[in-house]
């Protein structure tokens, strides 16, 4: 069987949460497929939902209705150990905050999902120096979330969601604590990482530098998509970034 052209498929999603009594529809139909190996930038104001959409790609939600479909799989339909599988074999997460553990090294921090994964601690070792090695961070392996700039957490965080061989990344505002000379560099880095490992990375944003990088830009507004944009078709300006909020 021929591999499907694209990895992620979102049809007729809708997603409502309850704030007390009242219905709040994050999300209002989504449709969308992304194409394997294509750098997606998931970008809209402060409550337009594209962190609910993230959210779905990544099975950290189920949608109210609709499907969302990784590699054809529905994965609505997979049960807590199948979908726990799911993310840690296919997904990798890269998170504003970094989400690494503070009592772990850099090494640590990146073997672990090794570990889970079930891979012996000799391979997993041998394998996350590599991957810090490939972030710039091969120096720095003994060294604790304490001990390395926001930046070279961001990069540990990166070479972890690394760790699996996903076939996707997903980076939630990855630049967002980062200053912005170390914000482009993470934004290089996950470009090439995408490039040379045909991963996919798919980016919840509000950092317009991503344009720079981006295959296409799906832009999300009121719970709908707004438009979906390829690199060569954007034409946004400095002057016109603080009209799309």
């Amino acid at each position: 069987m021929a591999e499907s052209s694209s990895i992620v498929r979102v049809t007729n999603v809708t997603k409502t949460f309850k704030l007390g009594k009242v219905d709040v529809q994050a999300l209002k139909g989504i449709n969308l497929e992304i194409a394997r190996g294509n750098y997606i930038s998931i970008m809209g104001p402060s409550g337009s939902g594209k962190s609910t959409l993230f959210n779905m790609i990544g099975g950290l939600d189920k949608p109210t209705s609709g499907k969302v479909f990784i590699d054809e799989v529905d994965i609505a339909q997979l049960d807590a150990y199948e979908l726990a599988w799911l993310r840690c074999r296919k997904i990798g997460y890269i998170f504003q905050t970094f989400n690494i553990i503070q009592v772990m090294t850099a090494l640590e921090n990146i073997t672990l999902p090794m570990i889970f994964a079930g891979v012996q601690n000799d391979a997993a070792v041998e394998k996350g120096m590599q991957l810090l090695e490939l972030v710039g961070l091969g120096d720095r392996y003994h060294h604790k979330p304490f001990e390395l700039s926001g930046g070279q957490q961001q990069r540990v965080a990166i070479a972890r969601a690394l760790a699996n061989d996903p076939a996707i990344i997903l980076a939630d505002e990855p630049t967002g604590n980062l200053d912005l000379n170390t914000g482009e560099e993470i934004i290089s880095l996950l470009k090439h990482l995408s490039q040379e490992r045909n991963v996919t990375v798919i980016s919840a944003t509000h950092d317009f530098k991503m344009l720079n990088v981006s295959d296409q830009v799906v832009w999300i507004r009121d719970g709908l998509i707004d438009k979906v944009e390829n690199r060569e078709e954007l034409s946004i300006s400095v002057g016109e970034i603080g009209s799309r909020d």
